[in-house]
């Protein structure tokens, strides 16, 4: 529904597209890029135009600032969405550039909205233009470009990364739309506390649109009374109620953060370790995607010092899926609490990185005749399992001096246990079994 100011405007636009900075001066957010001595400020403010990639979050204004590149440069600003587009698209926006700058001397800002979507031969398309400089490339993107672009494009690029805005620069830009009389909603009387206004950019999330468009919505489901527009904490839960954290599975974001709750378990902060599990959680993370992960992390860094981690994964895992959500929820933070708490040892997944390289690099060894299996008569005669020593007659239950190796490789010690938990015990038998060894052999 469209508010009353402009219900009767044949040229309404949405509250967020009305409000698109027209200049530096109205552009909120990104200072890491726009110093005064920026390259990027620069291109904009000084005509010094060249290609580039804008990679970022949602709403952190990639669209805006390759607007204002064309704007100031004045040159002819022309986009193509890539969900949309195909090479054909590409060609007509390239000879139509081509026209412009030989009939007019006039030069084109080329924008690819979603361009990690554009397959390798739609990306190798721009190559030559950009090169001969038929056209500015402008890409933007939410996708890391080290993974969706091909290299040959991102060499002929420059890439800037943008961040989510601040609380502090969705304010401003929520203040600036309630108070412009021009393009924002500063003719209507709108009584919007600031503590409200401090709830809707917390669920916006760093994402200015998102900001003026629960904004809009907010003005259209406002009590009414008379021209006056009342917006309270019952209508801002109404318009909020379907807005999520950014949280993008497959993209970047997912995997940050599931690095990030990784990264915290293994630094023995719990806490940290629960907001990283909570933030997924609320941005709609799969949570026996989590599961898995938990139980992968308990072998991988706590191993052998505490065996306790990977029965805890398997039963968080297994009570999440028996009790689903919400409740499984919390059997997942107890084992991420247990691991980021319990001693850490990645002794045994090294010891499996050396082993591995180890026997990719010396080949088919055969098998020792006395560790051979010999079920069979025939087996036997040929020597299968001659001079095997059964550990559990020998003393102590070891074998001492036994080389367990191919004869042919000499014995090496894969397995070196940390001092920490278990590991301080497995480490001290592993010493005397090793004494033994070389007093037998």
């Amino acid at each position: 529904m469209q508010t009353g100011l402009f219900a009767n405007d044949a040229s309404f636009r949405p509250l967020a597209d009305r409000m698109r900075p027209a200049n530096l001066s109205e552009f909120y957010g990104q200072t890491h890029l726009l110093s005064e001595e920026s390259s990027l400020r620069q291109a904009i403010m000084h005509d010094k135009l060249h290609s580039m990639v804008f990679w970022g979050p949602p709403g952190t204004g990639k669209t805006t600032l390759a607007r204002m590149l064309a704007e100031q440069s004045d040159a002819e600003f022309m986009s193509l969405s890539a969900v949309l587009s195909g090479v054909k698209d590409i060609r007509e926006s390239v000879a139509t550039a081509k026209s412009l700058l030989e009939t007019t001397g006039r030069r084109s800002v080329l924008f690819v909205d979603e361009v990690h979507r554009f397959n390798k031969a739609q990306q190798d398309a721009f190559l030559p233009h950009i090169e001969d400089g038929t056209i500015f490339f402008v890409g933007a993107t939410t996708e890391n470009p080290s993974f969706e672009l091909n290299n040959a494009l991102l060499s002929r690029v420059r890439v800037y990364v943008l961040k989510p805005l601040s609380e502090e620069d969705l304010i401003n830009i929520v203040n600036r739309a309630l108070t412009d009389k021009e393009r924002g909603l500063g003719k209507l009387s709108i009584d919007f506390s600031d503590v409200l206004r401090q709830s809707l950019v917390m669920m916006a999330d760093g994402d200015a649109r998102r900001s003026l468009v629960l904004l809009d919505l907010a003005v259209d489901c406002a009590h009414r009374d008379g021209d006056k527009y009342l917006i309270d904490e019952a209508v801002l839960k109404e318009v909020t109620r379907d807005s999520f954290r950014q949280f993008d599975k497959g993209g970047d974001q997912f995997y940050d953060q599931i690095s990030a709750l990784h990264k915290s378990m293994r630094g023995s902060d719990p806490d940290a370790a629960l907001y990283w599990f909570c933030r997924m959680i609320d941005g709609g993370c799969d949570p026996l995607y989590i599961a898995r992960r938990v139980l992968r992390f308990a072998s991988e860094d706590i191993g052998n010092a505490d065996p306790r981690a990977a029965q805890l994964g398997l039963f968080a895992w297994d009570t999440y899926a028996r009790l689903g959500s919400p409740e499984g929820e919390l059997a997942l933070a107890q084992a991420i609490v247990f691991m980021a708490c319990a001693p850490k040892s990645n002794a045994v997944y090294s010891a499996y990185k050396r082993a591995m390289d180890f026997v990719r690099s010396t080949g088919t060894e055969p098998v020792p005749d006395h560790l051979k299996n010999a079920p069979t008569n025939l087996m036997k005669e040929l020597g299968h399992g001659k001079g095997y020593r059964y550990a559990h007659d020998e003393e102590d239950g070891f074998a001492a001096g036994v080389n367990y190796f191919p004869e042919t490789l000499k014995a090496e010690a894969f397995y070196i246990p940390v001092e920490r938990g278990l590991e301080i015990r497995i480490a001290e038998r592993l010493r005397e079994l090793r004494t033994l060894n070389r007093k037998n052999s």
